[in-house]
């Protein structure tokens, strides 16, 4: 009888242990290169979304301290755009609708043409997108400070963008996923359907660690 249970609580210490080796985990990324890093960082210099102020559709701060504690989900767009924003708007809107009752998934767009997107130009594009203000925030602020944060710190052009600065015009695609200690776990192509789908899986990887 005791060998029987024995063999019995092997078999599930080894079941358990390779459901947790097989675990998928997403790479930390400190580099426009996005080399991957496997390995949890401990160092507190690890790159990270620096301390910045921006105002959202309501005219409220929107601060790095909005990050924490959150899996935020980033992108940069202009409300006038006529090419792919309105596509990236509907890959955004997915998003929305799948994470919409989990507090702990947010989606952040910067505009890249503050200028012109004021508060409430972002506050009626919100709502003729069907923008939920509790899930899905709007940003405009400095111009320099946005186009630092997307190219430097967001990597959102990956390495074509680090060194240009505002004077050059930021538009890209591309969606970033930041972890809840503001750190960048992946880049995704938003007009890619497939791409799209990895961006979904991993934000529920995120969920589990």
């Amino acid at each position: 009888m005791k060998i029987k249970f024995l063999v019995l609580a092997l078999a599930l210490f080894a079941f358990s242990c390779k459901d947790t080796e097989n675990i998928r985990k997403l790479p930390y990324y400190n580099s426009s290169a996005f080399t991957p890093i496997w390995e949890k960082p401990e160092d507190a210099s690890f790159h990270k979304i620096r301390s910045f102020q921006l105002l959202d559709q309501e005219g409220k701060t929107f601060s790095e301290k909005n990050l924490d504690d959150k899996i935020t989900v980033v992108d940069f767009f202009f409300t006038s755009c006529p090419g792919i924003c309105p596509k990236m708007a509907d890959s955004m809107t997915k998003l929305q609708s799948e994470f919409e009752n989990n507090d702990d998934i947010q989606l952040v767009s910067h505009t890249v043409t503050p200028d012109m997107d004021s508060v409430s130009t972002l506050a009626a594009y919100a709502k003729r997108k069907n923008v939920h203000y509790k899930k899905w925030k709007l940003l405009t602020g400095n111009k320099e400070e946005i186009y630092n944060l997307g190219r430097k710190f967001y990597f959102v052009e990956e390495d074509l963008g680090e060194n240009k600065d505002s004077s050059i015009f930021l538009h890209t695609e591309n969606f970033v996923l930041i972890d809840k200690n503001r750190i960048i776990r992946g880049i995704y192509n938003s007009l890619d359907p497939t791409s799209m789908a990895s961006l979904s899986e991993d934000i529920k990887v995120l969920e589990q660690e």
